[in-house]
């Protein structure tokens, strides 16, 4: 992905964060949510983009990726989309969607052990020293 595009959609966040706040009280809410939100999202366009022609929906065994942030992280991409997704959530006081992002942290877990069990069955030993290696 151009590094042009992933510039402007993260300024674009910055704005749309810094036009939440209404107060001089909520400055600390939403610098801490562009904090957390700004490299978790830069982060999550990097996982995606080093999945490269492996990445899919459903889950298939195109490749065993384990370089860049997959050689640390088996699901870098959920692990960055929550974040980012907390950091909307703090940013703009929205408690009440909590619940949503539980159920969807929940949706990715059930994923991420069907991937897993796909990549088990295609890449055997080769994916079983790599998941010993990585955290979740």
């Amino acid at each position: 992905m151009d590094k042009t595009i992933i510039r402007l959609v993260a300024a674009a966040i910055v704005v749309v964060l810094a036009l939440a706040a209404t107060s001089m009280g909520e400055i600390p809410r939403i610098a801490l949510g562009i904090i957390i939100g700004l490299p978790s999202f830069v982060l999550m366009i990097v996982s995606r983009s080093q999945l490269g022609k492996s990445f899919s929906v459903m889950p298939e065994a195109r490749a065993l990726v384990t370089t860049g942030l997959y050689s640390r992280i088996q699901h870098p991409m959920y692990v960055f989309l929550d974040l980012f997704l907390v950091s909307v959530i703090v940013a703009f006081a929205w408690p009440e969607v909590l619940w949503a992002w539980a159920i969807l942290v929940i949706v990715q877990t059930v994923q991420g052990r069907r991937e897993e069990k796909v990549l088990a069955a295609a890449f055997g030993a080769d994916y079983e020293a790599y998941r010993r290696r990585t955290w979740f």
